[in-house]
C-alpha cells in the first residue's frame, strides 16, 4: 500500500479508535445510567466512578488504556522502522487522545453566559488514554507510571492532578530512556504533546481546583465526607 494513503489510514483510525466511549458502554451495562449526566459529564474512568462505582471506573479506565496501546502496537507492526514512520506513529497514538477527549460522534450544546449556544464534542480527560500509548512506546513505564498513578490518585485526591502526572513522568522516562539508546528520540514527541492535550482539556479542572472547587476523590474524600468521591459543586452538597 501507498506509505502516505497507509499513514492517513492508521491516523484517522487512531482517531477513531479514540471515540470508542468506554465509559458510556461500562456505565450503562453496570448501572443503566448515562456517565454524561454524573460529575464532571466526562466519559473517563474517575467520572465512571462516579456515575457507577469502583468496578464501572476501574474496567473504564483499562479500556481506556488499550484504545492507544493497540492503536500504537498496531501502527508500530505495520509500519517499517524508519524516522517517517516512527513519526506516524506518534500522531496516530495521539490521534487517539484527540478522539477520546474530544469525540466528533458525542457533541452536545453548551449556553453560554450571554446566552449564546455553542457546539462542544464530549469526551474524557485523557490521562489512561495517554498512558496506554506511553505502554506502547515503552512498556517499562508501566511498572512504574500505574503504582504512581494509583497513590496520587487516591491519596492526593485530585483526578487532574493524577492525568498531569501520569503524562509527566512518562516523558521524563521516555527521555531518560532514549538518551539511553533504548527508544528512538522521536517517541519523546508523544509525550511531550500528550502533556499539552492532556492540559488543554483539564482547564475547568485546574481553574476548580485553584478556587478550592475541585471533585476529590479516593482516602481525602473518604476521611473528609465518608464516601469515595465528593464533588463540592454538587447541589447535595
Amino acid at each position: 500500500m501507498n506509505p502516505i494513503l497507509l499513514s492517513i489510514l492508521l491516523i484517522v483510525g487512531g482517531y477513531l479508535m479514540g471515540t470508542i466511549p468506554s465509559g458510556l458502554i461500562v456505565v450503562r451495562l453496570f448501572s443503566g445510567k448515562d456517565v454524561r449526566e454524573h460529575g464532571s459529564g466526562r466519559t473517563g474512568g474517575t467520572n465512571s466512578m462516579r456515575a457507577a462505582g469502583f468496578w464501572a471506573g476501574f474496567c473504564t479506565a483499562w479500556l481506556d488504556v488499550f484504545k492507544s496501546m493497540g492503536t500504537v502496537l498496531i501502527a508500530k507492526a505495520i509500519l517499517p522502522a524508519e524516522p517517517w514512520a516512527y513519526w506516524v506513529t506518534v500522531i496516530a497514538g495521539l490521534a487517539a487522545i484527540v478522539g477520546h477527549n474530544w469525540n466528533v460522534f458525542l457533541r452536545y450544546d453548551e449556553v453560554l453566559p450571554d446566552g449564546r449556544i455553542v457546539k462542544k464534542l464530549g469526551g474524557g480527560a485523557g490521562g489512561a488514554c495517554a498512558f496506554g500509548g506511553a505502554v506502547a512506546f515503552s512498556g517499562w513505564i508501566a511498572l512504574l507510571i500505574f503504582p504512581a498513578g494509583l497513590i496520587v490518585l487516591f491519596g492526593i485526591g485530585y483526578a487532574s492532578v493524577t492525568t498531569m502526572t501520569i503524562a509527566i513522568t512518562a516523558t521524563i522516562i521516555m527521555v531518560i530512556q532514549a538518551n539511553a539508546g533504548t527508544i528512538p528520540w522521536i517517541y519523546v514527541a508523544y509525550g511531550v504533546f500528550s502533556i499539552v492535550l492532556l492540559a488543554w482539556s483539564l482547564r475547568p479542572n485546574f481553574k476548580k481546583l485553584a478556587e478550592g472547587r475541585e471533585r476529590l476523590v479516593g482516602i481525602r474524600s473518604w476521611l473528609k465526607h465518608g464516601k469515595l468521591t465528593y464533588d463540592p459543586n454538587s447541589p447535595q452538597t
